[in-house]
């Protein structure tokens, strides 16, 4: 019955007999509504055309004419009738047959090459009861028991087959085998499968269908796993006769060197134990085969592992051989294309405590390493001693070692057996399938198991001390798979062959027949199918295993040709869990203490209403004289510039702990904006006073005429022009270089508890590309700016003037404010990567010039009107005290100018009164010179000759007038 069209529903059920037959057909009771619902047979089910599940327990009958069909689970096949049909009479068709679900035995019983099979009963497939006898073609002979029985899906013996009549062995001619087996090395792995390849030599001698006129003998040496001492031998087999027909080489290394030198001898090579990528060149190695897959098909299985567990970082380290170095190549592309990165690659020659080092330094978690059995208890000495093992690490390891390479001793290492178990334990190790997991006889007539055994015995020491024991099966295979190839070449499958005799290491035409032979061979073997891909390499599936308590443990196999991951979920992990591939890192960042915050935020806050209060106040009593004289609009631009300095405070407290990142850039500007602009408006103001006061009353001569009058509009377009300087060049930077949100990222910290994390703190900063400029600039301006104003008020300390009152008290706070900012400015960007240092500098740098700005300007203002009252008018005050406003230094100084002008009235007066007494001289004397000259006077004396002369302080030289005046 083709499948019907809507969706198909398997229901399985087991059978429960109660009022029905033996075979799951229950009798239905006739009903309008159709037939009642059957229940399954035992280990089958039923499909219902177009119904869910829920739709069938839903209802009890179906409709007329309404099908069903019987399907059975696994090997088992219905018995009786497939399909029924609902009847009007509400019956299903066929009920007097039961329908059952029986085991079937093999179908493969059923045929028998070179003879044939007879079935007695029962009918196909064969059921229970069936009876098989088993017959050989003429010329061949039955090996194995000639009738089998089926019962409960078994036959009762192995499968026998037909094997053609051998002659007797001194008829026989000798085909000759060179092999190269490494008894010890770095691969010992000849000390299993020396006896596995003489035993199969022994099963293939032994049929008769197979070379039966030709037997298969075995010339071997010790090659220790090692490229010079197989240069030896193998000229050893290719110069000293007999003449070997195929050459078998076990470690990669050695195969390297005799497929390279094969070819040159027309010999075809098939390794067993070869897992090196680059023999998988055909250009290089053109006769190369080998039963052993390339190391390559690991890297397929440890991608798929990777991406089960979720690693996208792995590390690597290898031994520098030509086999590791081309497989981790190779691993390198495939992780690549995945999705997943090699974050760090180590290798070594002989000594791997540096790698191991460097792995451990590197945070290396998820770790592939390639090296030989005896190198690998040297990497694993030192794992346990950097303590790169235990919950947080996973090895991947190679499988083809033996069970307890881990516990040998090795005098190149200083470990003991427990330290090694304790490192190893856990880790993966990915291995090629080298033994049939299914119990199936191969093309020799043994199960794996039944060759296991067999070659158990065949062992000197227990398979788990013995090297290559996983890989004997592959060299067990590896004669049958030569023995097969020859038995075609020389026409032993019906076909025209070759005499093998003929062949030498000139004959190139018997080479490339016995390579067309080799390379269709498609057979069931011990390890499994074998079969060769197109570089001469085996195709298998891939063993997964874990190291559990010091055993090995299967946890699922992989096909890599189908992408298929069978998994028992048998894992078990140190930790509970698969580690991560890092180290876990938690960003988290460091944001600002909310009570250093909060407690600089209530400061800056009050410092706000103290400026309003100031500027209230300065505004209120503008109209009084003694404000009026200290340019009270100068002093408004200060309160106003401390407000906006304070306000600078909270947003430069807000960090990621209050705002998103998208708000940040705001915050940045607000920041800049807000101080430059106060500083530019409190400073500024402040500056400006003490620079006019500076300019006008410390050069008396130049500026006499300056003092009298002051205009109020130079000193508001000097403020102007700060304000506007700053103004221009934070627009400038805005456009050209704005602010942004960065982070600034600190060293890892490891928690206190013990967890797989670590603590990655990250710091917000705002910043432009080029903030070392712009704070250059600033900075640079800025400070001359504060030294300056040092300077200025240093040289007015002495000036007393009216004009501007309070230049004394601005000289104090721009002492205190240039000091506060040229300490804090160079401290916070020392101190920016902590950020509540930095953050305490700056706020209360700020916080403490605007206080100090305001107190010292205010405050005493505030204090003199309140405790004198001139905040009153100008009537009123001089009702009261009968004086001006002025302090006792500018009535003293108005005092001595009006006394100076009244004595330079008197100083006029006297030089007039001089001019006058010297024009008067001047006459008398010259009426004298025109007079004769008188008589002598007489003894008795008389007047004296001549005009009395002067006293010298009559003399009129005017010098004491100009004395005087000074």
């Amino acid at each position: 019955m083709p499948p019907p069209p809507l969706l198909l529903l398997l229901l399985l059920a087991p059978l429960f007999l109660g009022p029905q037959d033996a075979g799951g057909a229950q009798t239905p009771n006739a009903s309008a509504e159709g037939c009642q619902i059957i229940h399954p047979p035992w280990e089958g089910g039923i499909r219902y055309r177009g119904l869910t599940r829920d739709q069938v327990k839903a209802i009890s009958f179906l409709p007329v004419d309404y099908e069903i069909e019987y399907v059975c689970r696994g090997e088992r096949e219905v018995v009786g009738p497939k399909v029924r049909k609902c009847l009007a009479n509400g019956s299903w068709t066929e009920m007097d047959t039961p329908s059952r679900c029986v085991r079937i035995c093999s179908k493969s019983y059923l045929m028998l090459e070179n003879g044939k099979v007879f079935l007695t009963g029962g009918d196909l497939p064969a059921l229970d009861g069936a009876r098989v006898d088993f017959r050989c073609d003429p010329d061949f002979h039955l090996a194995g028991v000639s009738r089998s029985t089926c019962s409960q899906g078994q036959w009762s013996s192995p499968k026998p087959h037909c094997q053609v009549t051998r002659p007797p062995h001194s008829e026989r001619r000798a085909v000759y085998i060179g092999a190269l087996f490494p008894m010890s090395g770095g691969w010992p792995g000849g000390q299993a499968c020396q006896p596995a390849v003489e035993m199969a030599l022994e099963d293939v001698n032994s049929r008769r269908d197979i070379l039966p006129d030709y037997e298969l003998k075995l010339i071997h040496h010790d090659s220790q796993c090692d490229p010079g001492q197989a240069t030896k031998y193998l000229y050893e087999l290719l110069y000293n006769d007999p003449i070997k027909i195929i050459l078998m080489p076990g470690c990669s290394s050695v195969s390297t060197l005799v497929a390279e030198a094969a070819r040159m001898w027309n010999l075809i090579v098939l390794s067993y134990g070869s897992s090196s990528p680059a023999l998988s060149n055909r250009q290089r190695f053109p006769t190369f085969f080998r039963t052993h897959p390339s190391a390559t098909l690991h890297n397929p299985t440890r991608v798929k592992l990777f991406e089960k567990w979720g690693w996208k970082k792995i590390a690597t380290i290898q031994q520098t051989t030509e086999v590791f170095t081309s497989t981790l190549d190779d691993l390198e592309e495939r992780v690549k294309e995945a999705g997943i990165e090699i974050t760090f690659r180590q290798s070594f020659f002989s000594d791997p405590a540096v790698p191991v080092k460097n792995l451990k330094r590197q945070d290396a978690r998820i770790i592939v390493g390639l090296f030989y059995e005896t190198e690998a208890r040297k990497v694993f000495c030192e794992v346990y001693k950097e303590r790169l093992f235990g919950k947080k690490y996973v090895w991947f390891l190679i499988g083809w070692y033996a069970d307890n390479w881990f516990k040998t001793y090795d005098p190149s290492i200083n470990c003991t057996v427990d330290e090694m178990t304790e490192a190893v334990e856990g880790h993966i190790t990915t291995e090629i399938v080298m033994l049939n997991p299914a119990n199936t006889r191969s093309i020799s007539n043994m199960t794996s198991q039944e060759f296991v055994e067999k070659l158990t015995k065949r062992l000197k020491r227990h398979p788990e001390e013995t090297g290559g024991f996983q890989e004997a099966p592959l060299a067990y295979d590896a004669i049958w798979a030569l023995a097969l190839a020859l038995n075609k070449t020389s026409g032993g499958g019906g076909h025209a062959g070759v005499r093998l005799e003929d062949f030498n290491y000139n004959n190139q035409t018997i080479t490339d027949q016995i390579y067309r032979a080799m390379n269709s061979s498609s057979f069931e073997g011990v390890s499994g199918h074998v079969v060769f891909d197109a570089s001469g390499s085996r195709m298998a599936w891939t063993l997964i295993e874990q190291l559990q308590g010091g055993s090995y443990k299967k946890i699922g196999y992989y096909d890599s040709t189908k992408d298929d991951l069978s998994w028992s979920k048998t894992d078990k992990w140190i930790g509970g869990s698969p580690p991560a591939d890092q180290t876990l890192v938690i960003k988290t960042f460091r944001f600002l203490s909310q009570k250093l915050f909060i407690s600089v935020s209530v400061l800056s806050s009050l410092g706000i209403v103290l400026a309003v209060v100031c500027l209230s106040f300065n505004i209120y009593n503008s109209h009084v004289r003694y404000i009026q004289n200290s340019q009270p609009t100068l002093n408004n631009l200060t309160a106003v510039g401390c407000s906006l300095a304070l306000a600078a405070v909270f947003p430069l407290g807000l960090d990621g702990y209050h705002i998103g990142r998208n708000q940040f850039p705001f915050v940045c500007q607000a920041r800049l904006w807000l101080l430059g602009l106060g500083f530019s408006l409190g400073y500024g103001s402040m500056f400006t006073k003490i620079w006019w006061v500076h300019t006008v009353f410390t050069k008396k001569e130049e500026k006499k005429e300056w003092r009298k009058t002051l205009e109020p509009w130079k000193l508001y377009a000097t403020v102007g022009l700060l304000v506007g300087t700053d103004l221009l060049t934070l627009a400038v930077w805005q456009i050209v270089d704005p602010l942004h949100r960065t982070i600034e990222t600190f060293a890892k910290e490891e928690p206190k508890e013990d967890i797989d994390v670590s603590i990655l703190p990250q710091l917000e900063h705002c910043s432009s590309r080029k903030m070392n400029t712009w704070l250059g600039i600033f900075y640079g301006y800025k400070g001359l700016l504060l030294l300056l104003g040092i300077f200025l008020a240093y040289e007015t300390k002495s000036v007393s003037t009216e004009k501007i009152n309070d230049h004394r008290a601005v000289g104090m706070a721009i002492y205190n404010v240039a000091v506060l900012c040229l300490i804090t400015a160079p401290v916070t960007m020392i101190l920016s990567s902590q950020q509540d240092a930095a953050f305490a500098f700056a706020s209360l740098a700020i916080v403490f010039s605007s206080y100090i700005t305001l107190v010292v300007l205010f405050v005493p203002k505030m204090r003199r009107l309140i405790t004198r009252g001139e905040w009153q008018s100008e009537a009123q005050d001089t009702m009261k005290t009968g004086s001006s406003t002025n302090n006792h230094e500018e009535e003293k100084s108005r005092l001595l100018e009006k006394e100076n002008r009244e004595l330079e009235k008197i100083i006029a007066e006297k030089e007039e009164r001089v001019s006058e007494l010297r024009r008067q001289l001047q006459s008398r004397q010259q009426l004298r010179a025109r007079r004769p000259p008188p008589t002598p006077p007489g003894p008795s004396g008389g007047l004296p000759r001549g005009p009395p002369e002067l006293p010298d302080r009559l003399s009129c030289d005017g010098s004491r007038v100009h004395l005087l005046y000074k």
